[in-house]
């Protein structure tokens, strides 16, 4: 549980170079059920697609029956397609760790437990994984968690699309009790977190 709300949460330190700030950039990130990381991601400035699937394993096991065993190297992810003249990975990071999910929670997630469930970035290239690794290492210095964080910082060796029903599943399913209890409170988080920014980028 972070002490501080995502209002307060450090604006990272080390972040992308501004050369990379032109086209599209990628980002794939794991945080527990892909259903609210994407509800996430699909509400926040700057983000272009969300898409939800499978992360860390083989191409022969990436569906959904088979993740679901928990037995995979899989964990269920989103890939973020981000314009990066509009906003940062570093940004991006920081709404990954302040609103999309707890990465102090090992191989789970809220109601939902396993290693396909684990909190873990992704990381394309060398710049990502430094980024993710140095706001790691601020936020623990901080003291932003009350326990460690236990995000997993791997190399993405392929990310493969989830089955046509997951995808934009809590924006279809807006009654599904779960979507309710676990990913509408996150939207709210991040409306709330961008009204703040706005305002105070008005007020600069």
């Amino acid at each position: 549980m972070a002490r501080v709300s995502p209002e307060e949460f450090p604006e990272p330190a080390v972040d992308a170079a501004l050369a990379d700030r032109a086209g599209q950039r990628n980002a794939v990130l794991a945080g527990g059920c892909f259903w609210c990381v994407e509800a996430v991601y699909k509400n926040l400035d700057g983000v272009l697609t969300v898409k939800s699937g499978y992360a860390g394993g083989s191409a022969d096991t990436a569906d959904y029956e088979t993740v679901s065993t928990g037995t995979t190297n899989h964990a269920e992810s989103v890939e973020v397609v981000y314009d990066p003249g509009r906003i940062t990975y570093g940004q991006i990071l920081r709404v990954f760790f302040s609103i999309a999910h707890d990465p102090t929670q090992l191989n789970r997630q809220g109601p939902d437990t396993g290693r396909q469930y684990r909190s873990a970035i992704f990381y394309a290239d060398d710049e990502q994984k430094r980024v993710a690794e140095a706001y790691i290492d601020q936020l623990n210095k901080a003291h932003i968690f009350d326990r460690p964080i236990v995000t997993e910082v791997v190399p993405l060796e392929a990310f493969f699309e989830a089955e046509t029903y997951h995808q934009d599943y809590a924006a279809r399913n807006p009654s599904n009790p779960y979507i309710v209890i676990n990913a509408q409170p996150k939207v709210s988080k991040l409306r709330s977190y961008q009204a703040s920014r706005e305002k105070s980028a008005t007020a600069g």
